[in-house]
């Protein structure tokens, strides 16, 4: 670390300033604090200085607003954000703003003297323009206070405002498309269209039409012209997204269109030229794609002059419990559900799975929940209840063989003990999986969910009445 170095440090609770002041005067640094940010600008004004420290939450002048200023006077001064609300907006608003990094509260000193460190050591270069994922991402689904999301962030703020193709990758459900969106809505071209493309989706037959458009008569059944995703895109951004599953042909023309902003369209002669960003994203190892010439090299390198790795939810554990609640208020209201509160048990069970699926297949799994847990409060039966039901329809094997060992298990309690009750217990445990099973997969009509089942209403009602009385909704272990 930089000695001898000037750093402003704004911070209102005089305890944790004159703290944070003694240890960075241990450093070898002549640090000046005080408590509020219009005192900090007038320093500024005054004096010159190697690096800014401010909080977030200030009297007056909160601290977005000092970041914003400090950076349009001092366009090259570093500047460190603290603050104890680590959400997606004040993470990249502040980067955005001009802020070089932040820490959230409560932090180790020596993760902030690290920064120090790294600010002064680049006082000189202009503080990086870091973009910051908005209220409109954060109610897509954009939730994440980990490191690893918080890195991300950051990630897309350095490069959202640049005009430079991002390949996006992380495996499947981990949420590309989100930061493609967030990519798109912090930069330039926002407002501009913003059209995704799903390149395994479509036939490749169709996919060169898709992209590209087609002239009247070009193929059998182009009745008329058609204009392609690139042409809708002009001016703004064109997600592709699995862009690993692109035939080689299409992979072509594609690095044709990357490098020279202008094709044909099918069947015709006119050169159209387009301004059009390109993001992509992909679950594949284009590396190994590449080795086994399932991939271009030279489109891999125009597609990935920025990489974004998404990471998979195991790498995010800490992110799950906010995951949850984000989605049980999404469809609480799509369900009109009112205040359907979860238990710490039910949290704890989810937060322990493995998620394969990632946060689409978590999304999945508290969506289900929301429409089997009645009464409320959400518990962590409800949740194994869902599980169980959502991996035997993934393992057709696994639950026959579960089912076998149920009923041995069954028929054996009553050879011990002498139970005669078999059969009817036997149905009773299929229906507390099946009736509520059914009411979940008709969106909870039970008119429409007895008519499947081929039962009355009443009996329905009943049976789940009674499920609801006896707590039992689910096969036993």
């Amino acid at each position: 670390m930089a000695v001898n170095s000037r750093i402003l440090l704004i911070e209102d609770d005089p305890g944790a300033g004159t703290a944070l002041q003694k240890v960075m005067r241990t450093e070898g640094h002549t640090v000046d604090l005080v408590t509020h940010g219009e005192r900090g600008l007038a320093l500024l004004g005054q004096d010159r200085y190697d690096l800014v420290i401010t909080d977030l939450r200030l009297p007056g002048l909160n601290g977005l607003e000092l970041v914003e200023k400090i950076h349009h006077a001092h366009p090259s001064l570093p500047i460190i954000l603290m603050t104890a609300y680590g959400t997606t907006e004040v993470a990249i608003q502040a980067m955005k703003l001009g802020a070089m990094d932040y820490v959230t509260k409560p932090f180790e000193v020596e993760e902030l003297l690290a920064l120090v460190g790294t600010g002064l050591a680049n006082s000189h270069r202009e503080a990086e323009d870091i973009n910051a994922v908005s209220a409109q991402a954060t109610t897509s689904g954009w939730v994440g206070r980990s490191r690893s999301m918080q890195t991300l962030f950051k990630e897309i703020g350095r490069v959202a405002g640049m005009n430079v193709t991002v390949l996006i990758r992380g495996a499947t459900g981990t949420g590309k498309e989100l930061v493609a969106r967030a990519l798109y809505q912090h930069s330039n071209r926002a407002g501009l269209p913003f059209i995704a493309i799903n390149c395994a989706a479509i036939p490749q037959d169709l996919l060169e039409s898709e992209l590209f458009g087609h002239e009247r008569g070009a193929f059998t059944g182009a009745t008329q012209q058609r204009a392609g995703r690139f042409e809708q895109a002009d001016g703004g951004t064109l997600f592709l997204d699995e862009v690993g599953d692109l035939p080689m042909e299409t992979q072509a023309k594609l690095l044709r269109v990357l490098q020279e902003r202008c094709f044909h369209r099918v069947g015709g002669d006119r050169l159209i030229e387009v301004n059009v960003r390109i993001l992509a994203a992909t679950h594949r190892d284009l590396e190994v794609a590449i080795q086994e010439k399932d991939f271009r090299q030279d489109l891999y390198y125009r597609l990935s002059v920025v990489t974004l790795r998404v990471p998979p939810l195991s790498e995010r554990r800490e992110d799950i419990p906010d995951l949850i609640r984000f989605f049980l208020a999404r469809y609480a209201a799509e369900f009109d559900v009112k205040d359907p509160r979860v238990t710490p048990a039910a949290l704890e069970y989810l937060s322990e799975q493995s998620w394969p699926g990632n946060v689409r297949e978590l999304e999945n799994t508290v969506r289900q929940v929301l429409l089997l847990a009645k009464p409320f409060p959400i518990s962590a039966e409800h949740c194994r209840s869902v599980k169980i039901a959502t991996e035997a329809a993934a393992s057709p094997s696994t639950v026959q063989s579960g089912r076998a060992a149920w009923i041995g298990q069954a028929l054996t309690d009553a050879e011990t003990q002498e139970r005669c009750d078999v059969y009817w217990r036997m149905i009773q445990e299929l229906e507390a999986e099946l009736f509520p099973e059914a009411v979940r997969r008709a969106q909870g009509n039970q008119s429409k969910a007895a008519r499947q089942l081929g039962v009355t209403r009443l009996k329905l009602r009943e049976t789940l009445a009674a499920l609801k009385t006896s707590g039992k909704e689910e096969l036993p272990q």
